[in-house]
């Protein structure tokens, strides 16, 4: 993903509220699942994630990314933005600059 594509995702994202929140449990399959789930439908997601977390944004950010093959847009704070572009191009809802 390029800078530019990257910086574009980053402006979408400004506007979206957060639609999961990962708590003192972490990142559990059952979260993973719901977030691949989320990912698939919208493919740009903000997590938020708590204060009684013990893990930190960026190392969450990572793991997620790894298991729902997605990436990391941004971590700032608690805050987390995830990508994972559609599978099927015509049900793409955001097209990327190139």
């Amino acid at each position: 993903m390029t800078s530019k594509q990257r910086a574009y995702l980053k402006g979408l994202a400004m506007t979206m509220e957060p639609i999961f929140q990962i708590g003192k449990s972490s990142v559990t399959p059952e979260v993973t699942a719901a977030i691949a789930e989320a990912l698939e439908a919208r493919e740009l997601i903000k997590i938020s994630v708590l204060k009684n977390c013990l893990d930190d944004g960026r190392s969450i950010a990572e793991v997620l990314a790894e298991r729902t093959h997605s990436e990391v847009v941004q971590v700032i704070g608690k805050k987390i933005v995830l990508y994972k572009p559609a599978k099927d191009e015509s049900k793409r809802a955001i097209v990327l600059p190139v």
